[in-house]
C-alpha cells in the first residue's frame, strides 16, 4: 500500500506516520508533502492508494487539493487529519468527496478504523 501524507508541519507528518505504523500500516510505502500544491505533485509522481491531508496549509489547502484530485478523476480514499472537526467542516469535507475527517488529537485505533472503512468502501 502507498500512502501520501500532506501536512505543512513536519512534526505532524511524523506523528501521522508513526500513528499509521501503530495502526498496522508499518509495511506501507509513505510519501510526504509539505502542502496541497506539493501534494498534487507528489500524488502524480507517487500514485498513492490513500491520501491523508491536513486541512489548513499554505499554497493550496487540503479541501482544494481534494477537489482537484476528485476533478481529475481520483476516486480512491482521501481522509483529513486536522485540528478542526466542526460539524460544518465535516459536512464540507464529505460534500467535497472526503471519506473521513479525523480530528487531532487522535490515536491508532481511530485512524485504523477510518482507513479500513474507507478502503472497504472503495472496493465495493
Amino acid at each position: 500500500m502507498k500512502i501520501l501524507v500532506a501536512d505543512d508541519s513536519r512534526v505532524m507528518r511524523q506523528i501521522v506516520i508513526r500513528t499509521l505504523r501503530q495502526a498496522g500500516y508499518g509495511d506501507a510505502e509513505i510519501c510526504e508533502a509539505t502542502d496541497g500544491a506539493h501534494g498534487l505533485i507528489q500524488f502524480s509522481d507517487f500514485g498513492p492508494d490513500l491520501v491523508l491531508s491536513n486541512w489548513n496549509m499554505p499554497e493550496l489547502n487540503g479541501i482544494d487539493m481534494l477537489r482537484s484530485l476528485r476533478a481529475s478523476g481520483y476516486t480512491g480514499p482521501f481522509g483529513f487529519v486536522t485540528s478542526e472537526g466542526s460539524p460544518q467542516m465535516r459536512e464540507l469535507a464529505s460534500a467535497s468527496g472526503a471519506d473521513f475527517l479525523v480530528a487531532k488529537p487522535f490515536n491508532a485505533d481511530v485512524l485504523r478504523e477510518h482507513i479500513e472503512s474507507s478502503l472497504g468502501a472503495t472496493q465495493r
